[in-house]
């Protein structure tokens, strides 16, 4: 099949390099932070930030600066443009855009840096100690959310004038074909359509003949053919693929609508959660541990003390079970039952709260999740979360991947002790169910629904709801 190329620019096109994977070798360290989603313009943001507070404070000032010695004001800037780069950072500010659709960074910016303008107020309220004299705090919102924002404005250039205009492969019937080229030529000036597909078969390799920045879904039920590859793949190679909302999307309720060329797109993605909110989750979780470590460490050395007591040797039970990316890891509960017998086959067994094998005196601790807390320390390591969707033993996720298409899609972040399908569903609720509940929770992540869910959680329990 020809390739179709309709130039929407005035100007012939710069080629465009940045669709197949770099082989420019970086060193090793620039690696490791890439890695840890470090870019650029985390320095260049580190630098602006610090200027415009050393400039805020000497265009009110002078040389003359109230109350503190300067060096005093140096290190509450450093400490305040810490403030904000984390803010931005688990705020998504960092995160590798799309080519097409662009959202436009001004009011993103400015609930980000208005956050961390609040907590460089709340930081000085509560160690006693101003990170810069307070009228600054007012000017530096202001200053700081255009400054950030013309960052991302440059970044967004220099990126377009380096690669030139995105390059954008439609996938549709003739009648989608046309319509959306003719929206793409009128509406778009900064994408060329560089080929035409009437399927997504075969897509990883028309975007590798067309050299494709992006790829449009304009017709509907597509999503079945790429996912989960070659979407993984391709997002891998940081090319966009983007589905238009038709009115049957539109019913529900998206949030993440694109417009180009006055058609509405949703971009696709294997993660639910983008690198900067996973990171974000488990910054949020190791604090609620470390906040409630005073109770539950002595709670988890109590319960130890008593399953020793009442089930003898051998505290611990531990069974594979499916982690984050597929992967197996052994999870540790306290031990609730007798050993088994000679023989007796346990791998892949889940046991309900009326297990013949269960010791009586330890019933209590299943119905009240206390088998439980062992997991806090997989949630210390990484291994687990303390909300996200509950790992099964490996031999039932292979069944349920292949009787429930998506399945492995509640894979994307550490399972959880607790989750959204254990406190709106029940034990015995169908695995399709169950993944509705942990895709929502993904797509919906907050550290208030997390909250929200750990409530709820206690509730279950106490009201023996299970």
């Amino acid at each position: 099949m020809a390739t179709t190329r309709i130039d929407l620019r005035d100007s012939d096109p710069v080629p465009f390099r940045g669709s197949r994977p770099s082989t420019r070798v970086e060193p090793a360290p620039i690696r490791w932070l890439r890695r840890w989603g470090f870019r650029w313009l985390h320095l260049v943001d580190a630098v602006f930030l610090y200027t415009a507070m050393v400039g805020i404070t000497l265009a009110r000032f002078g040389t003359d600066w109230p109350t503190y010695p300067r060096n005093y004001y140096f290190v509450g800037f450093a400490i305040a443009t810490g403030i904000h780069l984390i803010v931005l950072y688990f705020g998504g500010a960092y995160d590798r855009e799309l080519r097409l659709g662009l959202r436009p960074w001004l009011p993103r910016i400015a609930k980000l840096t208005f956050l961390a303008v609040l907590l460089d107020a709340a930081a000085a309220l509560l160690t006693e100690r101003y990170l810069m004299p307070r009228g600054n705090l007012v000017i530096l919102l202001v200053v700081a959310t255009l400054g950030l924002t013309a960052n991302r404005w440059v970044s967004r250039r220099m990126r377009s004038r380096r690669y030139g205009p995105a390059r954008a492969l439609l996938v549709g019937t003739p009648d989608d074909l046309g319509l959306a080229r003719a929206h793409l030529a009128e509406a778009d000036q900064s994408a060329i359509v560089v080929g035409e597909r009437p399927n997504a078969h075969d897509l990883a390799a028309a975007v590798d003949a067309t050299d494709a920045s992006d790829v449009l879904l304009l017709g509907h039920r597509m999503v079945d053919d790429i996912y989960p590859e070659p979407l993984g793949m391709l997002e891998e190679r940081t090319i966009g693929v983007l589905q238009r909302v038709g009115p049957q999307e539109a019913l529900l309720g998206l949030q993440a609508v694109r417009q180009i060329g006055g058609v509405p797109f949703v971009p696709l993605r294997t993660h639910a959660l983008p690198p900067s909110r996973t990171r974000f989750k488990r910054a949020c979780e190791l604090v609620i541990l470390i906040l409630t470590a005073p109770i539950w460490i002595p709670l988890l050395a109590l319960t130890a003390l008593y399953v020793r007591i009442a089930a003898g040797k051998g505290i611990f039970f531990r069974q594979a079970r499916v982690g984050q990316g597929g992967v197996p890891f052994q999870m540790t509960k306290f031990r609730t039952m007798h050993h088994p017998e000679a023989g007796e086959q346990i791998d892949g067994e889940l046991a309900g709260t009326q297990h013949p094998r269960i010791i009586p005196s330890c019933r209590w601790l299943r119905t009240t999740r206390l088998d439980e807390l062992p997991q806090l320390w997989h949630v210390v390591r990484g291994t687990m979360s303390l909300v996200g969707p509950r790992p099964e033993v490996p031999d039932l996720t292979a069944q349920f991947e292949q009787l429930v298409p998506g399945y492995g899609r509640r894979h994307e972040i550490p399972p959880g002790i607790t989750g959204l399908a254990q406190v709106q569903g029940r034990y015995h609720t169908d695995p399709s169910y169950k993944l509705g509940h942990d895709i929502q929770y993904l797509v919906n992540w907050s550290p208030v629904l997390d909250l929200e869910i750990l409530g709820l959680t206690a509730w279950v329990i106490l009201t023996r709801r299970v």
